[in-house]
C-alpha cells in the first residue's frame, strides 16, 4: 500500500525576488538563504545611518553639555531652529560659513561634501582670534583632514565607541573626534 501526503502545497511570493516559492515554514519570507541575505543587505543601505539622505547629525545633548561647562559657547555656526546650542546661531538659511564667527564658537558641521569647507572655515576664524571646537568624524584618511585639522588643529579628542547622535537608536557607523581651534592657530 502505498501513501500519499495529502498536505494542501501553499505557495509564497519571495519578498526579494518576488518569485513563487513552496515554504516550509511559516515565518519563511524568502525563497533562499541567498535572496535573505540580498534583502537584509538592502535594508541595511536603507537606514540613514547608511545613506547620504542626510548630513545633518544632531548634536548629542550629553557630549555638548560636558562640552560647554569647559568652554562656554557663545555661538553655534551651524544648526538649525530645533536643535540650536547657544542662544546666538546661524541656520542653514543664514549660511554661516558667509557669517562673522566671533568668542567661542560651537561647529557640528554638515557631514555632506561641504565637512572641509566648514573645517577650513573653522582654521580660518582661529586665525583671526575666535575659538571654535568642532565635532567632526574622525575620517583621518581625508583631505581635508590632513589640510586643516592634522596641521592647524590646537587639540584633537578621539572620542571613545560610536555616538548616538540626536535621538537616534543606533550609533552612528563611523568613530568621531572633537576637534579644537584656538586663536593660536595659523
Amino acid at each position: 500500500m502505498s501513501y500519499r501526503n495529502t498536505e494542501a502545497v501553499t505557495l509564497r511570493r519571495c519578498e526579494h525576488c518576488r518569485k513563487q516559492y513552496q515554504f516550509a515554514r511559516s515565518t519563511s519570507r524568502y525563497c533562499s538563504t541567498r535572496c535573505r541575505v540580498a534583502a537584509n543587505r538592502k535594508r541595511r543601505r536603507r537606514s540613514v545611518h547608511f545613506q547620504s539622505s542626510t548630513d545633518n547629525w544632531a548634536t548629542p545633548p550629553d557630549l555638548f553639555a560636558e562640552l560647554d561647562r569647559e568652554f562656554t559657547f557663545t555661538l553655534d555656526v551651524c544648526s538649525s531652529e530645533d536643535n540650536a546650542k547657544c542662544e546666538r546661531f546661524y541656520t542653514r538659511a543664514d549660511d554661516g560659513l558667509r557669517q562673522p564667527w566671533s568668542g567661542v564658537c560651537w561647529m557640528n558641521p554638515p557631514y555632506g561634501r561641504t565637512i572641509g569647507q566648514w573645517v577650513k572655515r573653522a582654521r580660518e576664524a582661529a586665525s583671526d582670534g575666535t575659538t571654535v571646537v568642532c565635532l567632526l568624524p574622525a575620517r583621518t584618511d581625508t583631505a581635508w583632514w590632513h589640510d586643516h585639522v592634522a596641521e592647524h588643529a590646537t587639540e584633537v579628542r578621539f572620542l571613545r565607541g560610536r555616538l548616538k547622535f540626536g535621538g537616534s537608536t543606533n550609533s552612528a557607523p563611523f568613530p568621531s573626534a572633537i576637534v579644537v581651534f584656538r586663536p593660536t592657530c595659523l
